[in-house]
């Protein structure tokens, strides 16, 4: 049977071979037309949502149009996955934007100069994890904890555009801090720009809930600009862009000194950490048709490389948009001709349209960054959370708090922080579980959660499912003396089903022959069943455990060795 067209060009290692443009192995001339009609819908929602990502960056608006031209540019050469949008995004930008404000004036030559060097450093990051398959650092921040840090880069995404939406000066300080302020000015606000703002927004939301396809923001936008000029709304108080530098892009090195990247480097680790974890989410999220795993190394060195020229055309870093892939895909977008084909319209607008951008009020850009923002809060994924584990939806309160309360960048550490405790946590608080047979069958099988205290008669089978390590040892080891009765002399046998020891480090290997010891001095005779992971059978011969237990104990399954050891 032949392959459909989009096995056809995304058959599970037919692109792997390609050096660069692995986005167009197989490619077919059936798949331009979807994928320029995919390219125009790509650019009727990246040309307002790049505006408003650069403006909550402080900077100019042609620089979220550089970072989305170098972005997509450079992942269509070295990227992998076929549809992913790249570009300035909403996530990452305002970490970075309240860091440099300390370090420059917001908007200054210098400030830029230091975003396009953090640009180059987070480039260079990315670029490396993606050589060194580090894929698996994505996996560090848990569901929960990028739940809530989602959830607090939103509100600072409204905080700080609810000045433009009211037409009011901009507030510094703290987040509670700007919030108390913003409260004091909301009397004297603009309401020809509030109007401006709920509108876009409420259009915006209006047109992707009818489609995702629909660009609701730019049709704002430019009813919004066509209200500015047609009604004169800039003569009663209603802030617009003003003067818009055109042209492309200029390749450069970036202008800032030597000594201002070291300060820069836990700021770019910071940045690069949630871009990789941020690419590995919507490549998973969108993976090949074909089934295939994504290649999130080889999109590591495309996102790396975006950022890398983002930098050098004087831009800030960029990274994976999952709305933005999302529109690809639900266009029909085949390639990253369609991300191509949107950066020929983006350059077009800058080469020859950068006035229609005057008159834009800032008013339409707050609007379409409130609904960037209500996109970011995963309502139905916290209340899924929820219903299933109420100390977890603790972490996305957390993490959420800790970016709201503290510097953006150290609740972010924060967030990190507690996505790593909590994988410890869960790791420490591994317990045995009590076994028993199913009648008719050579089957051991968990008791249930009511039985764990009752003690079974004849051989105690105890199960555990987690690493044996530093974390757990102690743990194990009282749970195992506990089950055993020891100090009533009641068990005879006890059988550790061990199916679910993945591995075992020193520290658990010496509290092991401690609890071996413990059993043959209280008269219990100990066997292991099943310890089926390679890596555990490795560390059990390497640590002197097989000896200690005796190969005439060890057995491949729990019937073997409760008929070897019954008796």
């Amino acid at each position: 049977m032949g392959l459909t067209g989009s096995q056809a060009e995304e058959s599970p290692g037919s692109d792997r071979r390609w050096p660069v443009l692995r986005s167009f192995a197989g490619y077919r001339a059936p798949f331009i037309g979807p994928d320029l009609i995919a390219g125009v819908t790509l650019a009727a929602i990246a040309i307002p949502e790049q505006m408003a990502t650069a403006r909550l960056g402080s900077l100019p608006p042609q620089f979220g149009f550089f970072a989305f031209i170098a972005g997509t540019f450079a992942f269509l050469l070295f990227g992998s996955n076929r549809r992913m949008s790249v570009g300035a995004d909403s996530t990452i930008t305002p970490i970075f934007a309240g860091t440099l404000a300390l370090m420059a004036g917001a908007g200054s030559p210098q400030y830029i100069a230091l975003a396009a060097a953090l640009a180059l450093m987070v480039g260079a990051i990315v670029l490396v994890a993606g050589a060194l398959r580090m894929g698996w650092i994505a996996d560090l921040l848990s569901v929960p904890v990028t739940t809530g840090f989602l959830a607090g880069i939103a509100i600072h995404i409204v905080v700080s555009q609810t000045p433009g939406a009211l037409g009011v000066a901009p507030v510094a300080g703290g987040l509670p801090h700007r919030i108390a302020q913003l409260w004091a000015e909301a009397p004297s606000a603009n309401l020809y720009a509030l109007a401006i703002a709920a509108g876009v927004l409420a259009l915006s939301v209006g047109a992707h809930a009818v489609s995702g396809r629909l660009p609701g923001p730019l049709i704002g936008l430019g009813l919004a600009t066509w209200a500015v000029v047609a009604l004169g709304l800039q003569g009663r108080g209603v802030a617009v862009l003003g003067g818009v530098q055109g042209g492309l892009p200029r390749f450069a090195l970036p202008t800032a000194s030597p000594d201002t990247y070291l300060p820069l480097l836990p700021l770019a680790l910071l940045i690069a950490l949630v871009v990789m974890v941020q690419t590995a989410a919507t490549a998973r999220a969108f993976p090949p048709a074909s089934g295939a795993d994504p290649d999130v190394d080889r999109d590591y060195i495309g996102l790396g490389a975006g950022s890398v020229l983002s930098g050098f055309f004087g831009s800030f870093p960029v990274n994976a948009s999952p709305p933005r892939t999302a529109i690809v895909v639900g266009s029909g977008g085949r390639s990253q001709l369609s991300g191509l084909a949107a950066v020929a319209i983006v350059a077009l607008l800058l080469a020859f349209g950068a006035g229609l951008l005057t008159h834009v009020p800032k008013a339409a850009l707050s609007g379409v960054l409130f609904f960037v923002a209500l996109r970011l809060v995963r309502i139905g994924q916290m209340r899924d959370v929820l219903k299933a584990s109420g100390a977890e939806f603790v972490l996305i309160v957390l993490t959420a708090a800790a970016i709201v309360v503290l510097p953006i960048e150290s609740g972010v550490a924060v967030g990190i922080g507690l996505s790593l405790l909590h994988g410890v946590w869960s790791g420490a608080r591994a317990k045995i579980r009590l076994m028993h047979n199913l009648p008719g069958t050579t089957i051991w099988w968990p008791n249930s959660a009511a039985a764990q205290d009752d003690s079974p008669p004849g051989p105690v089978v105890l199960g555990f499912q987690a690493a044996l390590s530093f974390l757990n040892a102690d743990a194990f080891r009282r749970q195992v003396l506990h089950a055993a009765h020891v100090d009533q002399g009641d068990v005879k046998l006890l059988i550790l089903e061990a199916a679910g020891v993945i591995d075992i480090d020193f520290t658990a290997a010496q509290v092991f022959k401690a609890l071996v010891g413990d059993l043959r001095t209280a008269g219990v005779t100990f066997a292991l069943a099943r310890l089926e992971s390679v890596e555990a059978q490795r560390a059990f011969t390497r640590f002197g455990l097989r000896d200690l237990v005796g190969e005439d104990h060890i057995f491949d399954s729990v019937a073997d060795a409760v008929a070897a050891l019954k008796a």
